[in-house]
């Protein structure tokens, strides 16, 4: 592109913060101008991390029309998704839109309808699913490296102050206002790990799901689950299980790792880094690089490229986050199975043994009831077909 391409940037706090890193980059490559932010509260200078003032407003519709925004970038609260979405559309401008596209199956379906009518492209953002390492990994299941697939665990064991659910009003909630959020652990900070196992399986399109089962659990006085686990059975007959927490006893990479009758392979998505392990060899480590789902973007505008994360390949996800919406309330965990760490910022509440029950699940393909955790011996939290 000779032209750089003019960019508005929804939400530019909080994770917005890596965007605006990233919008650096790209101006300084010559590939995009930073046109616009929208923001309930202007960005002051220093927040531009050095890039030229644009415009700013909290009108979202009237900034794209005022700047001629030909791409923007939506990192807002989940249930402005598509609003923002539709908005950008019916002005004919690309999205670049952070995931979960949607709180909810039915705005969802509506969100791809009218970007599909109006000749827009939508990029999702889950950007593990830019690593060169899944196509890789699928790679390495078609040439029989594992042997035959099993099935595919994946895991999640991060850790969350209580500042982290107090940082927003739409927070750790299921329903704010009347309107659906679904912020919890599977569809919002763990929603990779679902995200990139039905990528790496083949099976992320709405038609693969054939059911999914749900137990979905809280340690923090929040509305969504911070602890969980899903069980998704595809159309192909591939199980796949995730596991995670908010609640971890100490922070770890997240991983997918297929199982095979003659191995597996482990990823840790957010490094771009696969093991595989074969009975009787050395594991062998291989690293590999990364698309930013901007840069594909623009690529797709610039010359046709396939777009990585269009709506229709996070389908099964979406599956998923409407099981959790229609499932009944995260149970609370008792506080004789968490307890409370104090340190520098604010305390935050940790359940004994969850690291090593998140990894079990994992590599067993079992969900917590399953594994016989004490605080998990009830029925699943629900099921979708």
């Amino acid at each position: 592109m000779s032209v750089p391409v003019p960019v508005v940037l929804a939400g530019a706090r909080g994770h917005g913060r890596s965007h605006l890193r990233n919008i650096r980059r790209l101006v300084t490559d010559g590939r995009i101008r930073l046109a616009g932010v929208c923001d309930l509260a202007p960005l002051a200078e220093d927040e531009l991390e050095g890039l030229p003032v644009p415009e700013q407003s909290a009108g979202f519709a009237e900034l794209l029309e005022r700047t001629g925004a030909r791409v923007a970038i939506v990192c807002t609260p989940i249930h402005t998704h598509t609003d923002l979405a539709l908005a950008a559309a019916e002005q004919g401008v690309h999205v670049l839109l952070e995931k979960p596209p949607a709180p909810s199956w039915a705005e969802f379906v509506r969100m791809a309808e009218v970007v599909r009518a109006a000749g827009t492209a939508c990029q999702i953002g889950f950007q593990s699913l830019g690593s060169e390492a899944v196509d890789a990994i699928a790679g390495l299941v078609a040439e029989g490296a594992v042997g035959a697939v099993r099935g595919i665990g994946a895991a999640g064991a991060w850790v969350r102050e209580d500042a982290y659910w107090k940082r927003a009003a739409w927070a750790g909630r299921r329903v704010l206002d009347g309107r659906d959020v679904v912020d919890g652990v599977l569809t919002n900070p763990l929603a990779h790990a679902v995200a990139t196992a039905l990528r790496i399986a083949g099976q992320d399109r709405a038609e693969d799901v054939a059911g999914i089962e749900l137990e979905l659990y809280r340690a923090n006085a929040i509305e969504s689950d911070d602890t969980s686990c899903a069980r998704v059975r595809t159309a192909s007959g591939t199980e796949l299980v995730t596991a995670v927490t908010l609640c971890a006893e100490r922070a770890g990479e997240p991983y997918v790792v297929v199982h095979g009758d003659a191995g597996r392979i482990t990823f840790r998505y957010k490094e771009d880094l696969v093991v595989l392990e074969r009975p009787g060899e050395a594991e062998r480590i291989l690293r590999y690089g990364r698309t930013d789902l901007l840069d594909n973007l623009l690529d797709h505008l610039d010359d046709g490229r396939p777009l990585l994360v269009p709506p229709e390949r996070t389908g099964a996800f979406m599956r998923l986050v409407e099981a959790v919406r229609t499932a009944p309330d995260p149970a609370g965990l008792p506080p004789g199975v968490w307890y409370t760490e104090s340190g520098p910022a604010s305390g935050r509440r940790v359940i004994t043994g969850i690291d090593a029950q998140v990894r079990a699940a994992a590599d067993g393909l079992r969900l917590f009831s399953e594994l016989g955790v004490s605080w998990a011996a009830r029925p699943p939290a629900g099921e979708a077909g």
